[in-house]
């Protein structure tokens, strides 16, 4: 996968920018408020619609502007093809998708642009919510098993029906049992998703942390969301009259987390501000990877600020590793003699200079 052509209209400082990107390694480099991650943003609109920045769209369009767009020209089954992918995210109204010419929904151009984003918001892996985590592997899940989207949408319409009916105060024993029975079934076969999933992530994760972090064991650990001692239909009747007070269902792959461990303690609290960038890092790569080796075509990464919390040293390994790859990378960096001497000269390097949000 791989986009051969970018256009960006009125995203934040950029009215109206094309360029055409390596297949490999792209460095944007600029000031502070030139626009680079601007750039990073409209190309996570290209595969997501959104921003990485933002939830508002009114802070992510340009001034006096209805809308941002972006287009792009996209090969995403490695095939030799040129194809036409757009997306218009308005103020107001719904977001547009459209390729080829055709009207297309948000799960089918995930599927199009696999994007690995890393940037400030990715220690969130190691110092965020559970949600956070869960997004992570699940993203992992939905490329990895056809099946996912289905059973994930399946078992958010079941929840979103129990907590009602707990929230209701009063419920029928039989309709309970019905929604629970619905609610163990989802659960059971998502839960399973998730566990292969990680099985096979994980040497894909230890052998990229070995390269980064050389003699460090980081644990990689599941925890389903329940009591792992006890099936979840013990867990549901043990827990009803707690769910019903409070007003939604406490236990299930709704609470399902990704546990990261160095020397058995939790690695957020352990590892320097440089180690997490380093994890969390070797999570998008480690996933990156696996989804290649399973679908026969690389992602695509935004990585923001590559340099920032990393040593020369640390900086030229995480180089290394990108080469390696041949995923398609878009990198922003404030001067890019920072990382000239982290590529080898064979490699496909294109870098792009922007001011104001213009390409110089």
């Amino acid at each position: 996968m791989s986009i051969s052509k970018i256009q960006i209209q009125h995203v934040r400082n950029i009215s109206s920018i094309s360029f055409e990107p390596s297949p490999a390694i792209n460095i944007i480099c600029g000031e502070n408020g030139s626009g680079k991650t601007s750039i990073l943003e409209a190309i996570n609109i290209l595969g997501l619609t959104r921003s990485f920045r933002t939830k508002k769209t009114r802070h992510l369009v340009q001034n006096d502007q209805s809308s941002s767009i972006v287009f792009g020209t996209i090969d995403p089954m490695v095939q030799g093809l040129k194809q036409s992918l757009g997306v218009e995210r308005p103020v107001e109204g719904d977001v547009r998708m459209r390729y080829e010419g055709a009207d297309i929904d948000l799960s089918t151009l995930a599927e199009l642009i696999p994007l690995q984003v890393i940037n400030s918001d990715t220690f969130m892996l190691l110092e965020g919510s559970p949600a956070v985590r869960r997004q992570f592997l699940d993203w992992g899940v939905f490329h990895a098993d056809k099946a996912f989207i289905q059973l994930w949408r399946g078992f958010r319409r079941v929840l979103k029906q129990r907590n009602t009916l707990l929230k209701c105060g009063r419920i029928d024993n039989k309709l309970r049992q019905v929604w629970d029975r619905e609610f163990i079934g989802f659960s059971d076969q998502l839960t399973r998703l998730r566990k292969e999933y990680l099985s096979l992530l994980k040497p894909e994760f230890d052998q990229v942390v070995s390269q980064l972090l050389a003699g460090m064991k980081i644990e990689l650990g599941f925890s389903t969301g329940w009591d792992k001692k006890r099936p979840l239909d013990e867990v549901l009747a043990s827990s009803f009259e707690r769910d019903l007070r409070q007003g939604f269902t406490g236990s299930g792959p709704q609470r399902a987390d990704l546990r990261l461990k160095v020397d058995g303690h939790n690695a957020a609290e352990r590892l320097s501000r440089g180690q997490k960038k380093l994890v969390v890092s070797a999570l998008k790569l480690a996933q990156g990877a696996l989804f290649q080796r399973m679908n026969s075509r690389p992602c695509i990464y935004l990585i923001d600020d590559l340099p920032s919390e990393l040593d020369q040293v640390h900086g030229e390994l995480f180089c290394k590793v990108l080469e390696q790859s041949s995923n398609q990378c878009f990198i922003t960096c404030v001067d890019d003699r920072a990382l000239k001497s982290h590529w080898d000269p064979q490699t496909d390097i294109a870098t792009f200079r922007i001011a104001e949000g213009s390409l110089c």
